[in-house]
């Protein structure tokens, strides 16, 4: 029996690296065509040519509005948008007192309000049945000292998930938390750090790439699924 993502196309923004390359050589293996788009060429390209044939890669800035319109313009129709671009610069470990405000906007640039351009901008794009997937993080449910900022931003695309599945009905919205997924920048982390983040966890390890991938399948497959938030946390949100 053919996967309901056969002969889809799929756009993934932040997927030339980490949980976006794994979403989109997932898609592929269901039988989906993929564009792949991040802001740096080389890196574009380079997923590309590992992902092989049924694969496309295109440049966005996601920080510049007109170049995601471009973007979205030059993609045309496809079925389901994928979101997983983010940076590392918001601040942790910072005291309120000591907070920057200037560094603290900043910090919803790419994850936040570059998730809403494209939703803006590639929403009408989305043929009938289609789907578009947020990703934010742990910290939305599980807050830390020292990372206020990060834990308003994430909590902030959970909302705007279910704000968007209302007003995009029937276009399904939905979004994946991952928890610690064992990507190229988190496998270069001190054991420690790892340990502190992952050992008590009811499953104590970091995920790897395709099994978080298989939340933003599932989420594409299902039809009768919006307004969500899966969490793939190893149970995190347990303990």
């Amino acid at each position: 029996m053919a996967s309901p993502l056969s002969g889809k196309r799929v756009v993934i923004i932040g997927g030339a690296s980490g949980i976006g390359l794994a979403v989109a050589q997932a898609a592929l293996d269901e039988g989906a065509k993929v564009v792949v788009a991040s802001s740096q060429p080389a890196n574009v390209e380079a997923a590309r040519r590992r992902l092989g044939e049924g694969a496309e890669g295109l440049k966005v800035d996601v920080k510049d509005e007109a170049d995601v319109a471009g973007f979205f313009e030059a993609v045309g129709t496809f079925d389901h948008l994928v979101y997983t671009a983010g940076d590392w610069n918001a601040p942790r470990g910072v005291a309120l007192a000591e907070l920057d405000l200037t560094a603290a906007q900043a910090a919803f640039t790419v994850r936040f309000w570059g998730a809403l351009a494209a939703v803006k901008h590639g929403a009408a794009r989305i043929a009938e049945g289609g789907s578009i997937t947020l990703t934010d993080g742990m910290l939305a449910h599980r807050p830390m000292r020292g990372a206020a900022v990060s834990t308003a931003m994430l909590g902030a695309i959970e909302h705007l998930t279910r704000a968007l599945a209302v007003e995009l009905a029937p276009l399904r919205v939905n979004a994946v938390c991952p928890g610690w997924v064992m990507t190229e920048r988190n496998r270069q982390a001190p054991e420690a750090l790892v340990k502190r983040y992952t050992g008590a966890l009811p499953l104590a390890r970091g995920a790897e790439p395709d099994e978080a991938a298989q939340a933003y399948l599932y989420l594409m497959r299902g039809g009768y699924t919006t307004g969500q938030v899966m969490l793939v946390d190893g149970g995190g949100s347990l303990v």
